[in-house]
């Protein structure tokens, strides 16, 4: 994407794939002989597929990381060597541990002047609660980055510029040939903590590693890490060093993850929901007598538009296999779906393959109406799907409230149709982006995760769909909500709807939804509120409903309620947090439309809601963030000032993280017991004098519309050399002097 040059940023998650290690020519030639069942005779294959999903770093866009966490096997998680772990990193890391996703760590920009690898090591232990295992040591001559000492094969790699281009090659040499002073002590020094690690979390290949530190073999250590970083939940994670951008360190990485992260078939079976219960994927794909068999089921990770390609839907296959263009059934939007092609996007090429299998990720070309997110499944010769299997979903992403919002007015109703295409694809792409049209003002309201997050929205706007509108300024996404039950709002709607009678009768019972703590398992949750659809007895049915009929009017009377809640009484904003029970009293399908339903049911929410507000029983929600901020301790006073004072936010810790740390869990780590080599690696009068600034991190809970533009504040304060990162933290009700302020 061309901002994320400009920014020098990851905005969207990337999917390539691409074998590793690379064969020789005539390892090749040998491979393309072979047959299929040699191939898999060989103890180890030659080389290994490796699906790679680069994720964003900025915390405007935390779902394209969210979202691609339950497809993983294994995460290598990339530390700047020089600002450490930083407070995006370990809210990231947290999700991964839910998860329970294998790690890596790579401690990157080892080349940049102020690079740490032993800061960076002990930021590992004390920030994110892990339990660092050093497997290599950076190598610097003089004040230049220029290799790695391997821990476990006690061997140096070095990268040499090459003559032809700009590209580094990496050389192989013996440990003894590196010229600084105490390396193979560090090394041994390295190799017994290592060892120590692998002991203590392997009980039942301790035996293999007692004895002399030089002289175990190195695959008894690779087998006990791969062991640990495996299986459990011992914490242990391989620390690995380099300078991505000079390829210094990649290879040895790419081969950590062959060596150590583990395969598809090596990982736990997928959960899935199927309405309010969990259970295990075989388990809701188990053939009965009555159901057809499942021939696969998947999830879409990314959708995407290419510009030669089309569109785009990534899918992760959790069971079973996806054969070239059979429909695919979406439990989202409960459709069969056929896409065109199967293709799989390998380095920068795009190819057609015959069919996918489980744990493999690949690409459906032009399957219609998918979205993030969404659950695919496939059965035998296409039968129809019945019963729970309709609404299996293979862990759903959990959407988190927008923040912020831009108006976006169309120049003209052909405009207007360019503006409304453009939403609605980009918000299958990224389902945290929202979107609706105001009848009133015949805007459409964009609602995003932050202003970044926006900001970037629009320009892809632009940029590939050329819309022809004005856009207004990113402002703060509030919400509105009801203080009590409402009680029963009863109304008729007997108005002509396309020229058709009708007379439908509803009621609805608006109420908190902390009032109801149990939901009923057959309601439906939409931007925050919770929907429910029941059938009173008084209703006067001239003919027995069907399943299918009851199962349309649910969803058009659940439509109409939904558009009754995307504008509060109060000042417009969306209703949130809400129960919303719509019961029909009358109503009959063959003498009144669908829409006579819905309309019905959009009159009485916004009628009950008048009458609400009225009562003075609707607040205002404003999105509060928690906000991370590490600065110089010289600013730290003016900074829990500004968030106190002007900002009207809560200061929850103060810490200095020049020494020891607290981590996410509470819990002090005694960083004398961590090991972390001495940085750097020779006499300190060789490298260039750096200069140490004690750092405090503050933690506090700010309102996002005091927070929003505090960073460039911030910037005038500390000279830039700070951090901010905020995240969503909870939507609370804004004071009542200023509620006055913001009501419509």
């Amino acid at each position: 994407m061309e901002l994320e040059k400009q920014k020098g940023i990851t905005i969207q998650s990337a999917a390539i794939t691409f074998k590793w290690p690379p064969l020789s020519p005539d390892q090749a030639a040998r491979l393309s002989k072979a047959s299929a069942s040699e191939e898999n005779k060989r103890e180890r294959p030659l080389n290994h597929t490796i699906n790679l999903i680069d994720t964003p770093g900025h915390q405007d866009f935390r779902f394209e990381v969210d979202r691609c966490m339950p497809i993983l096997d294994g995460a290598v998680c990339i530390i700047d060597g020089v600002e450490g772990v930083e407070a995006h990193t370990e809210r990231v890391w947290a999700s991964a541990n839910q998860f329970d996703i294998p790690r890596l760590v790579f401690i990157n920009k080892l080349d940049r002047e102020g690079a740490s690898f032993r800061k960076s090591v002990r930021d590992i232990a004390g920030r994110l609660g892990a339990i660092p295992a050093v497997c290599q040591i950076p190598w610097y001559i003089k004040d230049k980055f220029v290799g790695v000492v391997d821990v476990i094969e006690q061997v140096a790699y070095r990268w040499v510029i090459s003559n032809s281009s700009d590209r580094t090659k990496m050389f192989k040499q013996s440990i003894d040939s590196v010229e600084v002073e105490g390396i193979v002590e560090e090394v041994k020094r390295a190799r017994e903590n290592l060892i120590n690690i692998l002991a203590d979390h392997h009980e039942a290949n301790i035996d293999a590693l007692m004895g002399d530190i030089d002289t175990i073999p190195s695959s008894v250590i690779k087998k006990s890490l791969r062991y640990v970083v495996r299986h459990g939940k011992s914490g242990v994670v391989p620390v690995f060093a380099g300078a991505s951008l000079r390829q210094v360190g990649v290879e040895p990485l790419l081969d950590a993850v062959v060596d150590y992260l583990p395969s598809p078939n090596e990982r736990p079976e997928t959960e899935v929901r199927n309405g309010a219960e969990i259970l295990p994927l075989s388990r809701a794909v188990a053939a009965t007598r009555m159901a057809p068999i499942v021939d696969s089921v998947s999830n879409v990770f990314k959708v995407m538009h290419h510009p030669k390609e089309g569109t785009l839907t990534f899918v992760r296959v959790y069971y079973g296999i996806i054969k070239g263009r059979c429909p695919q059934f979406n439990t989202h939007t409960q459709e069969h779906l056929r896409p065109k092609a199967l293709v799989q996007i390998i380095a920068d090429k795009v190819g057609r393959i015959t069919e996918l299998h489980a744990g493999q990720i690949g690409v459906l070309k032009d399957i219609k109406g998918t979205r993030t997110g969404d659950t695919l499944i496939t059965v035998k010769s296409g039968a129809p799907i019945h019963g729970p299997r309709r609404h299996i979903k293979v862990r759903p992403p959990d959407i988190p409230p927008a923040v912020a919002f831009i108006a976006i007015e169309p120049f003209g109703t052909l405009a207007a149709d360019g503006v409304r295409t453009a939403l609605t694809e980009m918000s299958r792409e990224d389902p945290s982006l929202r979107w609706l049209h105001d009848e009133k003002t015949d805007q459409f309201i964009l609602q995003g995760m932050g202003k970044l997050h926006l900001d970037i929205t629009v320009h892809e706007m632009k940029r590939r769909y050329n819309v022809n509108a004005s856009f207004g300024q990113v402002s703060v996404e509030y919400k509105e909500t009801v203080d009590d039950p409402l009680g029963d709002k009863r109304v008729t709607y007997n108005k002509p709807l396309a020229g058709k009678e009708g007379c439908v009768s509803v009621s609805v019972n608006i109420e908190p939804l902390a009032f109801v703590p149990i939901h009923p398992p057959d309601s439906v949750s939409r931007n925050g509120n919770i929907y429910h659809v029941k059938f009173a007895q008084d209703n006067p049915y001239e003919m027995q409903p069907t399943r299918t009929l009851v199962e349309e009017l649910t969803k058009q009377m659940i439509n109409g309620a939904y558009a009754g809640m995307a504008r509060g009484p109060k000042r417009g904003s969306p209703m949130h947090a809400c129960m919303v029970t719509i019961s029909l009293r009358q109503g009959d399908p063959q003498t009144s439309s669908h829409g006579h339903f819905a309309a019905a049911a959009r009159l009485a929410v916004q009628e009950s809601l008048r009458e609400a507000n009225a009562r003075n029983q609707v607040s205002i929600l404003e999105p509060i963030m928690k906000v991370v901020i590490v600065c110089p301790q010289s600013a730290a006073g003016q900074v829990q000032h500004d968030i106190t004072s002007a900002a009207g936010g809560v200061v929850l810790d103060v810490t200095d993280v020049s020494e020891n740390y607290e981590g996410a869990s509470g819990e002090f780590t005694d960083l004398s017991k961590v090991y972390a080599p001495p940085d750097p690696y020779e006499t300190v009068t060789t490298m260039k004098e750096k200069t140490t600034t004690r750092r405090v991190q503050i933690i506090a809970k700010v309102p996002y519309q005091a927070i929003m533009e505090y960073d460039e504040h911030l910037r005038s304060r500390t000279g830039g050399r700070h951090s901010i990162t905020m995240d969503f933290d909870c939507l609370d009700r804004v004071s009542a002097h200023r509620e006055k302020s913001l009501s419509a």
